[in-house]
């Protein structure tokens, strides 16, 4: 709002106002703002959850081996996160771009999701919402989005073409603005792929079966990046930190990619319009910083499925406006890692119970519970396939390594832009 609030004001040449043309100034401010309301809101927030006592029940012992520590701590941080994110979006952003618009609804979305299944453990039963209506919602999601992308006439790229000039390969964008299913593809020469080519054997109806399959591919990234961020939520900052190094990862990604001289250098699409995104990725890290002063070991307020489903569907639906939704598995390695290893642990159990066996893959999963199960917890009936570590890592410790992983592959997916 102040946005547009400012921009009548430059016709009266009042001093300061053109400041608000610039996307550097927008986006500092609205990383500070956020990081303030995170910071701010979240006291209140849990001294009003402790009145209602709507705190987490104590955690499974022998699952948590911290879990005494973390009795009566409040939950639903994720309402921190979301109203930290809106409040700076809705003041610095320009609302009347698609690609906002798209990530202010992702966010009500997913937070309201998220809400449900937090209320319903509270209140009413401790399993929460049925996973199959998760899964529609995160479906649901990823179908509007790939949609909208498909349909708004505001939802364009500048393809990026390499001409030669006096015997130099030069890259420039065309002129013309079009809708495309192209994205950027790691470790090849031309950096992109069309999804209108994968399905030439369409023949004439290649290019609407192209957008079909970029719905399809856009919807399985949300419900797989949710999902991966949900299962990473187990640790006392752990899910907030790492999404907070990926939210910096895709600001430079969605900077970038909407300045199109960056944009010639890298030889990557240019997205017009696309540096709001930048506007939401620093209130998206700001919010997550903040959350950190109150969610950092020892937790004071976990966030929740309100939280984890949210920041989850924000990095995907973020990579996807940006058509870096390949780049995924590189710059969320540990969700991708957390997904699989739950996948392997309960496939090989399954195997294993049929033939009379304890049998398992890692000590326990999701992966980072692997790492505080303490010696013979598991008992001498249970064999382990990767008995690493053999000891029990202290919570915090778990939490910065996660962390130290993630900002390598997060350094490695901005690198992948001029490896090829």
């Amino acid at each position: 709002m102040l946005y547009y609030f400012f921009r009548y004001l430059e016709q009266f040449d009042i001093p300061g106002s053109h400041m608000w043309m610039y996307i550097s100034f927008r986006a500092l401010l609205t990383l500070v703002l956020s990081l303030i309301i995170s910071a701010w809101f979240g006291e209140y927030f849990i001294k009003w959850m402790k009145r209602h006592n709507a705190s987490e029940a104590q955690r499974d012992v022998s699952i948590d081996p911290y879990g005494v520590e973390k009795k009566g701590v409040p939950t639903m941080g994720g309402i921190i996160i979301i109203v930290s994110i809106i409040v700076p979006c809705l003041l610095f952003g320009r609302l009347r771009n698609i690609y906002m618009l798209l990530m202010l609804f992702t966010t009500l979305w997913l937070g309201i999701l998220g809400f449900l299944d937090d209320y319903i453990k509270l209140r009413i039963n401790k399993d929460g919402l049925r996973p199959l209506y998760k899964l529609i919602g995160q479906a649901a999601l990823g179908l509007i989005v790939g949609l909208t992308l498909w349909y708004s006439p505001d939802a364009v790229i500048c393809e990026n073409t390499t001409v030669e000039r006096t015997g130099n390969e030069v890259v420039v964008h065309n002129s013309e603005k079009t809708k495309s299913t192209t994205t950027t593809i790691p470790f090849v020469k031309n950096n992109n792929l069309n999804y209108t080519e994968l399905m030439s054997f369409c023949g004439t109806y290649k290019h609407a079966a192209g957008w079909i399959l970029f719905v399809i591919m856009t919807t399985l990234v949300v419900v797989a990046v949710s999902n991966g961020s949900n299962l990473n939520d187990g640790m006392d900052g752990m899910a907030a930190g790492n999404s907070a190094i990926i939210g910096v990862a895709l600001g430079i990604l969605a900077y970038v990619s909407s300045h199109i001289a960056y944009a010639r250098y890298l030889n990557i699409m240019y997205i017009p319009e696309s540096q709001e995104l930048v506007i939401f990725t620093c209130a998206f890290v700001g919010a997550l910083v903040g959350f950190l002063w109150y969610n950092a070991y020892p937790a004071q307020v976990f966030m929740g499925d309100t939280g984890s489903l949210t920041i989850g569907g924000i990095i995907a639906v973020t990579a996807i406006i940006i058509h870096k939704e390949l780049l995924i598995p590189l710059l969320c390695f540990v969700f991708l890692m957390e997904s699989v290893s739950v996948l392997l642990q309960v496939h090989y159990a399954r195997w294993g119970n049929k033939r009379n066996r304890k049998l398992r893959v890692f000590k326990r999963a999701p992966i980072h519970d692997t790492f505080r199960v303490k010696p013979g917890q598991l008992g001498p009936d249970v064999k382990v396939l990767l008995n690493y570590p053999k000891g029990c890592w202290l919570e915090s410790k778990i939490t910065v390594r996660f962390w130290i992983v993630t900002i390598i592959m997060a350094a490695l997916t901005i690198i992948t832009l001029k490896i090829r």
